[in-house]
């Protein structure tokens, strides 16, 4: 039986799903955190000369490119919990499920980070770390005054495509009960026993499409804003 379609509704659900964005947004900064940390020392590897670093930073990275998003959550998920207690015997069971959402994606995330971190390095010109050193510079003064700020302007085009990917990706977090924006639409279209399933959908679709648009044209401004000077830098003293 088909149902009717109540767009009145669409915006009367919106309020009700916002509130819970803050979760969405809270296992957002802790992927992020999460995935750049380890995508730092995976892109370390990566630059390392020794070759079974590079090697094994390279696989990694590889094997975690692979694997999609449903598949590493469920192994974090059920898999976590197993090892935790064949190898330590500690129940883990019982730790919030927003802590197997941010190690899961963090780990996906880390493999583009460290990639990003990678291309953004080797495109500053090592001209540039040689005359901040012939200009007195400690070596992690070049590094942090000179190829940081460069390599971070090159950085966000990518940087932001992988953070509206990541927030998007999230939104798979329901799938382990966890309860965040997408996960309170889904409960809704359960209380109301699969009625208004098209009007909540839609309300989620707006705000996911909200959240990409603000996130496309900040991530515009911090391009526009740091590259202003990141021509001057190498004269930094």
């Amino acid at each position: 039986m088909d149902r009717p379609f109540y767009p009145q509704k669409i915006f009367e659900f919106i309020p009700v799903l916002l509130p819970y964005l803050l979760v969405t947004f809270e296992i957002m900064l802790g992927t992020i955190i999460t995935g750049l940390v380890v995508g730092f020392f995976l892109a370390k590897g990566q630059l390392s000369k020794k070759v079974w670093a590079k090697g094994f930073s390279g696989f990694i990275i590889n094997a975690l490119r692979c694997t999609p998003s449903i598949v590493m959550l469920f192994v974090i998920f059920y898999g976590l919990p197993t090892l935790f207690w064949g190898l330590f015997k500690i129940d883990i069971n019982k730790w919030n499920k927003a802590v197997y959402v941010i190690i899961s994606l963090g780990l996906l995330f880390s493999a583009s980070a460290a990639e990003i971190m990678r291309s953004s390095f080797l495109s500053v010109a090592k001209g540039q770390r040689e005359a901040g050193l012939t200009s007195g510079l400690t070596e992690a003064q070049t590094f942090v005054r000179i190829v940081l700020p460069q390599a971070f302007v090159v950085s966000l085009p990518n940087l932001g495509n992988s953070l509206i990917t990541l927030l998007k990706e999230g939104s798979l977090a329901y799938t382990i009960g966890l309860i965040d924006v997408m996960g309170k639409g889904t409960t809704m279209i359960g209380i109301h026993q699969g009625a208004y399933a098209i009007e909540t959908y839609i309300a989620l679709a707006i705000i996911y499409w909200t959240l990409t648009i603000a996130l496309e044209q900040l991530f515009k401004f911090l391009e526009k804003h740091f590259s202003k000077g990141s021509t001057s830098v190498v004269g930094a003293k």
